[in-house]
């Protein structure tokens, strides 16, 4: 598949069914690229189809079974995108997340292979039902350790608002667990 460039090739992309729940559509919303006009599509559709059926068979789906209804924040970049992001980050502007495009290779960018060419994606998401039983702080530990004892993840990283999360699969699983949420830092099973 090409990259999309038309209204009716974005479409048949967006049609394409990543899992039983998920389609590639739902990957490809982006504020960044709403309000600056551009247009959040894979370069090479096929292996962003690839590594989203992995992220969401084997990490989505399992977590929407156990944890109830998932809402996507940000998952699929493409490198235009995620530039501009990184960029207005760098800048001091507000609301702007992106790491660097390197970072994230294999990552929000799923349609480019890491600087060790390996493949990986990842998603932004919240699960509430975990926000409403365990909203206290530190809450979001009761998803880590699960995730942690149940799924093939890479890596994790918890944000304070709603105990959004990036999550991440890739063919090399880190295994790491971050927080940006308290306690903030490196988490380790115990």
């Amino acid at each position: 598949m090409r990259k999309p460039t038309t209204v009716a090739a974005l479409t048949e992309l967006g049609r394409v069914r990543l899992s039983a729940s998920f389609f590639m559509r739902d990957m490809l919303h982006s504020e960044i690229a709403r309000v600056h006009g551009l247009l959040n599509a894979p370069d090479n559709p096929d292996l962003a189809i690839e590594v989203g059926t992995r992220l969401c068979t084997d990490l989505l789906e399992p977590l929407q079974a156990r944890w109830g209804p998932m809402r996507i924040r940000s998952a699929y970049r493409s490198a235009e995108v995620n530039a501009l992001g990184n960029a207005m980050q760098r800048a001091g502007k507000n609301g702007y997340n992106c790491a660097s495009n390197e970072a994230n290779a294999a990552g929000h960018i799923g349609d480019l292979l890491d600087a060790d060419g390996c493949k990986g994606a990842t998603a932004c998401v919240v699960l509430p039902a975990l926000w409403d039983a365990h909203p206290e702080e530190g809450g979001w530990q009761v998803l880590a350790r699960w995730i942690y004892e149940n799924l093939p993840y890479s890596n994790l990283e918890f944000f304070p608002k709603y105990w959004a999360f990036n999550i991440t699969w890739h063919e090399r699983p880190l295994r790491r667990i971050d927080s940006y949420a308290e306690p903030k830092g490196r988490w380790v099973a115990v």
